[in-house]
């Protein structure tokens, strides 16, 4: 996990001499999905028609809104330079403030886009080779349909886990979320234990809850009592393997070690990260409203950043930044999941790492 020191700063000063973008300045006012793109360094809105066609060379920022909930993604295609990604970042913390920093944020890489994002294209997505100055008209097409199963296991510190989405991933001990998007089943194992159900549980009411808008509906399934739908999936269910109860214990010492938590500071001149806690469960007071924090999960392929109500705005724009850093410094890979999330707004994957957090 990372242990604190000092963060690169190499477009800060740039981000205070540029103006609030005008294509952001009705932001506010819509509800529904808008995209832009980065041309030439300015923010071009993405007409409707071309929804879900993403330039592998440009950077994009998706916004969603409703009544309830706005998520910002920016979004990376894989030639994308340094530089518009650094013009996306700015722009998105230009919006983030036009929306009082409501919006959870989303870093997205091409090719490891979250389910969320993709939910928001029922035909899919289509990266096109190039860039906005490209002539390249070769298009690839990933599908848009959710279909993910997490493995729910442990006794003190459960953890929800994704897998591999097959019956071998499965096991009679524990609990699994199997997510395909119009349904979630909670799939228990006949020796799962009760925390293993609880959490399991949550899990899936929080995908219903956050991600769905609760369009969705959670199924719970006893072992042994699986629909149609689950096996057409899945295929021909063979038998499973039984639970270990010792398993569990390992996992809680294995899960325990597998997140850290530091503090943000630009006390110094400089975004500094103080270590907070090198093992989990924290106390949910640890998390200090006028501080932002760092929750590295990035050996499971996350890096969450809590924004505190009372932050000051300069360690709120650099949220990203410093998951970036810290991404880089700890060798994680280059498409490990970015979560930016304000204080009031946090999902059961993010409260999974803090004992006592209802």
């Amino acid at each position: 996990m990372y242990q604190g020191g000092h963060l690169a700063q190499p477009y800060w000063k740039w981000q205070k001499s540029m103006g609030v973008d005008s294509c952001l300045d009705k932001a506010d006012e819509q509800h529904g999905l808008r995209i832009w793109r980065v041309e030439k360094m300015k923010l071009v809105a993405v007409p409707t028609s071309k929804f879900g066609t993403f330039f592998t060379g440009d950077a994009y920022l998706v916004l969603h809104r409703d009544e309830d909930s706005a998520h910002l993604h920016i979004w990376h295609g894989e030639k994308a330079s340094s530089d518009e990604k650094g013009a996306s970042a700015l722009f998105a913390t230009q919006l983030d403030d036009s929306l009082q920093g409501r919006p959870v944020q989303h870093r997205e890489v091409q090719g490891n886009e979250s389910d969320l994002f993709m939910s928001y294209f029922p035909s899919g997505i289509k990266y096109q080779e190039g860039g906005v100055d490209s002539g390249f008209q070769k298009v690839d097409t990933a599908p848009a349909s959710v279909q993910r199963l997490y493995h729910v296991k442990g006794k003190k510190n459960v953890r929800a886990k994704q897998v591999e989405m097959s019956w071998a991933s499965f096991n009679s001990g524990d609990c699994f979320i199997l997510d395909l998007g119009q349904t979630i089943y909670q799939w228990c194992g006949t020796q799962s234990n009760m925390f293993e159900r609880q959490k399991a549980g949550e899990f899936a009411n929080s995908i219903r809850d956050l991600e769905r808008r609760g369009k969705s509906q959670v199924v719970i399934v006893e072992d042994g009592e699986e629909p149609a739908e689950m096996t057409g999936v899945l295929g021909v269910k063979p038998p499973l393997k039984e639970g270990n109860p010792q398993e569990d214990i390992q996992a809680d010492k294995s899960h325990s070690q597998m997140a850290s938590l530091a503090k943000v500071s630009d006390a110094t001149g400089k975004m500094t990260l103080t270590p907070v806690a090198s093992q989990n469960p924290f106390s949910k007071n640890m998390l200090q409203s006028e501080d932002c924090f760092v929750l590295d999960n990035g050996v499971c392929g996350k890096i969450y950043v809590w924004k505190g109500r009372g932050a000051n705005s300069e360690e709120k724009r650099a949220a990203l930044k410093v998951a970036e850093d810290v991404i880089t410094q700890r060798n994680y890979p280059s498409n490990t999941q970015v979560e930016i999330i304000p204080e009031g707004l946090e999902t059961a994957f993010f409260k999974q790492f803090f004992k006592a957090w209802n």
